[in-house]
């Protein structure tokens, strides 16, 4: 699904990251995790052609990112707030979502519907502007704005901050029904270890912009992760 080959991000001499080879399979669920500065947004970045690698490639579904925008018709991603559209209202913002990947409102409202949950009453139906929402339930539009369409790849990026404790349980239920049918692969950056365990088939560890650690999780994971940054 998603291969990394000879991946280097260089700034003003400075290598920020650097993988030779990474395969991410279709259906994974992957997660990805480090200290500030290890790489991880960059990475991320990397992926959603945001920034353009220094040398490397990495393709999707056999697309190379940086050189066609056919992989933007199967991803969907939320890094920050940046992706949203501050003068929409959650559900312009949906709407809007929802045209793009060929979807008509009542398609978006079936769907919205199974996630009122995880909204808590707290973002449909308020009156309010997206701007206007608390980093939280910012954070949930922009969530389930990336899920609208069932792309085929799914980038998160920190999704459990600024979420509180009842928000962050649905959350990891969300994501592990999504990584459940295979068809999906997503992909969470974290800095929390016991939720990103929680919610991967695989965690990779990144320091100084290098993989250190490919892990598949077992009941020993979070140990060994803690003891790795604690160190």
């Amino acid at each position: 699904m998603i291969h990394v080959s000879d991946l280097k991000k260089t700034y003003n001499g400075t290598t920020v990251l650097q993988i030779n080879q990474l395969d991410i399979p279709k259906g994974q669920s992957f997660g990805l995790v480090g200290n500030n500065g290890a790489g991880k947004t960059t990475f991320f970045s990397l992926l959603l052609d945001l920034i353009r690698p220094t040398t490397g490639r990495i393709t999707s579904n056999n697309i190379q990112i940086n050189t066609s925008e056919e992989w933007k018709k199967f991803t969907s991603s939320f890094i920050d707030e940046s992706f949203l559209i501050g003068y929409l209202t959650p559900e312009e913002y949906f709407y809007f979502i929802g045209e793009l990947r060929g979807w008509n409102k009542a398609d978006v409202d079936s769907f919205l519907k199974n996630y009122e949950d995880f909204f808590n009453g707290e973002i449909l139906n308020n009156k309010k502007y997206l701007r206007d929402l608390s980093k939280g339930n910012a954070k949930k539009a922009g969530i389930i704005g990336a899920l609208i369409g069932n792309p085929e790849v799914i980038i998160l990026d920190e999704p459990f901050a600024n979420l509180d404790p009842t928000t962050q349980i649905r959350l990891k239920k969300i994501i592990k029904t999504l990584a459940e049918d295979k068809k999906t692969t997503v992909l969470v950056s974290s800095h929390d270890l016991q939720h990103t365990v929680e919610v991967s088939d695989r965690i990779v560890v990144l320091e100084k912009g290098n993989v250190v650690k490919d892990l598949v999780p077992t009941t020993e994971t979070l140990k060994e992760l803690e003891a790795f940054f604690s160190a």
